[in-house]
């Protein structure tokens, strides 16, 4: 019996541990090439400068995909959080920038200041909302992003008004290490027993009840956790700046974060990195077409969702990316002979 036990934990833990570490070369891979095309002029400025918000782009996707995917509760949010974690770090490095000299020591707790702030927004907007669900909750949390973003843009008297001064202390450096410390929390929280938890709680509310858990505690950790992250983010955006407008957080943003975890696959961690890259450099590629760009951005949009939707679609891939593994295997198996 413990040899059974033994080996049902070692089934239950590999297939996981290998899809993380595969999401995480993938990651570590495509940094060290783009640092070596930097390096050596062969990328664009125009490219370089996408860098550290492709890094943005796919934080705030991950970190939705816990509450959409995983949670399975509709939100639209993100945006203000972000905004929330953008400006009180903006402003904790602007106070600071005097007294902190220290980029190394400044920027981090900057960073962690915006993530905090923002999961105790989450929490406060999470009591009260989390109650609802589905469309109401959608629509309740497009209400707080938009309350957010005008009660900042108020502070600084205009809609369009902004906070200038912000240290420019993003790097692509500090966004890949970000995304990859996002990635390791999203995994670790996913297969561990709160997220196990959450999962039962997304398939059936009422057996998960049932069977003791509490179904209130569990959905402001995850809201609390997608706050956070969301505000880690913004925080990275924010000193990638000078000049930061509330403006810039409005509604749409929220809905394209949500593209991105729709097009990426709701509950895949790896595919919302792979959509929010994807459609965040599409539309710069195609400005040497301008007439045609948004029409072939619209085209590539119905086709990925075709793709990522369609269950025979996904049974095909499948099945023929087995049969790669398979045939790679028995190719290594006769080199080995």
């Amino acid at each position: 019996m413990k040899k059974e036990g033994a080996s049902a934990k070692t089934k239950f833990f590999k297939p996981q541990t290998r899809k993380s570490f595969i999401t995480y070369a993938m990651v570590i891979v495509a940094f060290v090439v783009m640092q070596i095309l930097s390096s050596g002029g062969y990328i664009s400025s125009m490219l370089t400068g996408l860098l550290v918000p492709l890094c943005v782009y796919s934080i705030l996707a991950v970190s939705l995909n816990l509450t959409v995917g995983i949670l399975g509760e509709l939100s639209l949010g993100q945006a203000g959080f972000m905004c929330v974690g953008a400006y009180t770090s903006a402003i904790f490095s602007i106070v600071t920038s005097e007294t902190i000299e220290n980029v190394w020591i400044r920027f981090p707790l900057a960073i962690l200041i915006g993530g905090i702030i923002a999961a105790v927004f989450g929490i406060l907007i999470g009591i009260p909302v989390l109650r609802l669900k589905g469309d109401y909750l959608a629509i309740v949390t497009l209400a707080f992003g938009e309350i957010i973003k005008n009660v900042f843009a108020a502070l600084y008297l205009g809609y369009d008004s902004s906070i200038s001064g912000t240290p420019n202390d993003s790097t692509f450096i500090i966004g890949a290490v970000m995304l990859l410390i996002t990635l390791i929390i999203a995994y670790n929280f996913v297969y561990s027993r709160t997220g196990r938890a959450v999962m039962a709680i997304r398939d059936n509310v009422i057996a998960a009840e049932s069977v003791g858990l509490n179904i209130t505690k569990y959905k402001l950790v995850t809201f609390a956790l997608t706050a956070f992250l969301a505000g880690c983010a913004g925080a990275l955006y924010s000193h990638n700046f000078y000049t930061l407008q509330a403006s810039k957080f409005d509604y749409n943003l929220s809905i394209l974060i949500l593209v991105f975890v729709v097009l990426g696959g709701i509950g895949s961690i790896r595919g919302s990195v792979i959509a929010a890259i994807v459609l965040v450099l599409l539309p710069e590629m195609l400005r040497s077409i301008n007439s045609y760009r948004m029409l072939i951005y619209s085209i590539v949009l119905i086709v990925m969702m075709i793709i990522t939707s369609n269950e025979k679609t996904k049974t095909f891939i499948s099945a023929n990316t087995a049969k790669f593994k398979a045939l790679f295997k028995r190719e290594k198996v006769k080199e080995a002979e």
